[in-house]
């Protein structure tokens, strides 16, 4: 097979080789365009992506700058807003450093008062309790004295709780012995027999309340005795109307026996009235019928202020006066009064039921626990 020589390869004879057939210079100028196209294609997309890349960058700076500028803008109104607030802060920070100042100035004020008041307290609180005590003994002598003078037991009673009471709030040990004084006498008293003076002396108002109603022997009209004489007619009538029945068929008889039970009741009634008329009796003193109408009322008066002294004997347990005045009472009763009344017999039974009441008890005294308050008070 016959080979064409080729232009790159020297004659291998050696000698002049003839002159190469050189390509025209179309097919050069479009084999040349078909090299260079894929280079202008990427060159183009290369192109393309860099433009577009650039306006992507200048589209992203534009929004960068334009949220910077929105940033700056809403940082500066902050700060703007926060220089306001500082300063308010430090104006805050300099009036609570004064406040801080003026509190811590009153604090110290405080303190010293403090302190001084605990001192006054101190001094105050060594004296306390001998004020306490003191006031104490002044209850304790005068519930004494009422006691022995007037024979207050329930008053006497009161004082020695309240001094007993008082002492239990301090915590101090040594008014232990104070209270068991204190208890000693509230035990005794307390085993007192009961005297009912209220009693006593309700009975005494219940006859000052009688005097005015009850009879004198100086009045016009003195009152009936306790036993009405009517009784027996009465019986006599009764007795008559019961014998009525026993006669029987004769009417004659019948009306004598009426007859006759008239004439007895108005023979009985007409007696009646004479004996009212005129009536006897025997009284040991006789210018108490002589009384005057202003000496009676004084009569009366004196019997009320002879129950009223007894009334207030009976409170202050004052006995020998007590039964003085009731005896002068009940004599003045009896030689005034009409002692045939039944109210003026109440009355009289009601003095001698109230003399009859004991009133001799011998009171304690507050010895112990006067003592050891004054004891105590005594020691250094």
């Amino acid at each position: 097979m016959n080979e064409l020589p080729s232009s790159n390869n020297p004659n291998p004879a050696g000698g002049a080789s003839p002159a190469p057939q050189l390509p025209s210079q179309n097919e050069a100028g479009s084999r040349h365009h078909q090299l260079n196209r894929p280079v202008y294609a990427a060159l183009g997309v290369l192109g393309f992506l860099l433009v577009a890349q650039w306006w992507a960058s200048n589209h992203e700076i534009s929004s960068l700058r334009e949220e910077m500028a929105q940033r700056l803008k809403t940082g500066e109104s902050i700060n703007a807003e926060t220089k306001v607030l500082v300063k308010s802060m430090q104006d805050s920070m300099r009036d609570m450093q004064a406040k801080v100042n003026v509190l811590e100035g009153k604090q110290v004020e405080a303190q010293g008062q403090q302190l001084a008041l605990e001192q006054m307290y101190q001094e105050l609180s060594k004296n306390r309790d001998d004020w306490a005590l003191a006031e104490i003994e002044q209850v304790l002598s005068t519930a004494s004295q009422q006691l022995q003078l007037a024979g207050n037991v329930q008053g006497a009673l009161i004082a020695l709780q309240n001094a007993d009471n008082r002492l239990s709030r301090s915590d101090k040990p040594q008014f232990i012995v104070i209270r068991r004084a204190l208890a000693r006498d509230m035990e005794r008293l307390k085993l007192l027999p009961n005297v009912d003076l209220p009693g006593i002396a309700l009975r005494l108002d219940s006859v000052i309340g009688q005097i005015d109603s009850m009879p004198l022997l100086s009045d016009e009209k003195p009152a009936l005795p306790a036993t009405q004489p009517k009784t027996s007619r009465r019986v006599s009538k009764g007795a008559a109307a019961a014998k009525a029945p026993v006669a029987t068929g004769n009417s004659a008889a019948d009306w004598f026996s009426d007859l006759e039970d008239k004439w007895n009741s108005w023979t009985n009634e007409v007696w009646t009235e004479i004996k009212q008329m005129v009536r006897v009796r025997n009284v040991e003193t006789p210018d108490a019928l002589l009384l005057s109408p202003t000496q009676a009322y004084y009569a009366r008066e004196n019997v009320k202020l002879r129950l009223l002294n007894a009334r207030m004997a009976l409170l202050t347990r004052n006995e020998a006066m007590f039964r003085s005045d009731l005896i002068a009472a009940q004599d003045a009763i009896s030689r005034y009064f009409d002692t045939r009344a039944k109210q003026t017999q109440t009355a009289l039974a009601l003095l001698r039921q109230v003399q009859s009441s004991n009133l001799s008890i011998d009171m304690p005294t507050l010895a112990d626990s006067l003592n050891a308050v004054r004891n105590y008070k005594a020691k250094p």
